[in-house]
């Protein structure tokens, strides 16, 4: 049931996203708003397309989230094994499961060590220019 489900929501998250569906979904709007007069814009009338979008959007809703689900895990399982088959910190494997308050925390350190390493990398790279080893680079600022 699982493999057939996951099946049938790629299929239908992928027809909704294309291009084409866009354009039928268009040619009805218009189909309806022309239609309009001839119902004199009548409730009936309102009540087509306000049905119709509404029980569209709330199957789409759930095979959406079906499938970004899906895709949520398959990307942090593929991120989980680069991390553990190379030398990055394997303290980064599984951090989706942590608070926002432990995420905020993880992304300052890491926006700290990034500054770290800017900021050696510029007094390396001054160091090169003040010993005649690299030249001045015009697009530093």
């Amino acid at each position: 049931m699982d493999r057939l489900f996951a099946s049938f929501a790629n299929k239908i998250a992928h027809i909704a996203g294309s291009p084409l569906t866009f354009l039928v979904c268009v040619a009805v709007v218009i189909a309806w708003a022309v239609a309009g007069p001839f119902f004199g814009f009548s409730e009936t009338w309102q009540l087509v397309i306000n049905t119709g979008t509404t029980i569209v959007t709330f199957l789409m809703v759930f095979l959406i989230q079906n499938t970004q689900n899906r895709d949520g895990v398959a990307l942090q399982t593929k991120l989980d094994e680069l991390i553990r088959s190379s030398n990055a910190q394997n303290e980064f494997m599984g951090i989706e499961k942590l608070t926002d308050h432990e995420l905020t925390a993880l992304h300052e350190r890491c926006e700290a060590a990034a500054r770290e390493s800017h900021a050696t990398l510029e007094r390396t790279r001054a160091e090169r220019r003040r010993r005649g080893h690299e030249k001045a680079d015009p697009t530093d600022g």
